[in-house]
């Protein structure tokens, strides 16, 4: 079992959430720094999901940091804000690099994990390698998965009960609001490993408000914090817009 709040995933067997793709740094790369605090948007939006989880750990599942070189001292201190907004809730932060993350060790207070092992046999990886810690199922990002629905772009979750060496996969939505959404339905730009059969996944749409369609009750189910879960990819595409 598993619940979604917002754009993170809460594991209740081990009390742990994770978060992926928070791109620290983003902001400043583009035009929209100037309207967007990405400290206090980030700091604020894991706040309330550790207020409403009260996790014992919260994994960073890669691409923690935007450039991919040394980070500056704003993204430094951002990654830093991070970690202790979880420690205050009373919850061990851990980092699992990304493809970005060359330089996370310098902004990183503590050790980066290439994997992280969950007590329960969960790996949590980035998803950009194939993970070499064996795992009874995985959750990953670096998908930046989407779905267009009714004409409107939504960043999604994507599962599937058979994926990476035949067991269950998540793939959680980018953490940062200005990452760039990949459109599910179009197939191409998904270049991850653990992703091997994209009709086979489940999206599971971030939702907004409440809504009373679709399949909330193996996962989500969290009203206007959970996810509306979709049949198969496989068998939307008829459906779907591309």
């Amino acid at each position: 079992m598993l619940r979604t709040h917002g754009r993170a995933v809460y594991l209740p067997a081990t009390s742990t959430l994770v978060v992926a793709d928070l791109h620290v740094g983003r902001a400043a790369a583009s035009n929209v720094g100037l309207l967007l605090d990405e400290r206090a948007d980030l700091r604020d939006r894991l706040g309330a999901i550790l207020a409403a989880t009260n996790p014992e750990t919260v994994v960073f599942a890669g691409d923690v940091l935007h450039r991919f070189g040394a980070p500056r001292p704003r993204t430094v201190g951002t990654v830093r804000a991070l970690a202790g907004r979880v420690r205050a809730a009373g919850a061990r932060p851990v980092a699992v690099a990304g493809n970005h993350d060359g330089g996370l060790d310098d902004a990183w207070p503590g050790t980066v994990h290439d994997a992280y092992r969950l007590s329960d046999g969960t790996v949590v990886c980035h998803g950009h390698a194939r993970p070499e810690t064996d795992g009874e199922r995985y959750v990953c990002g670096h998908v930046h998965p989407s779905l267009t629905v009714e004409g409107r772009k939504r960043d999604c979750f994507l599962r599937t009960a058979a994926g990476y060496r035949d067991r269950p996969v998540l793939v959680v939505p980018a953490f940062s609001t200005l990452a760039a959404g990949v459109r599910i339905e179009r197939r191409a730009g998904v270049d991850s490993p653990l992703v091997t059969d994209l009709d086979t996944l489940r999206p599971g749409v971030i939702e907004e408000a409440p809504s009373t369609a679709g399949d909330r009750t193996t996962a989500g189910g969290d009203g206007p914090s959970g996810s509306l879960w979709f049949p198969p990819l496989g068998d939307l595409r008829p459906h779907l817009r591309r």
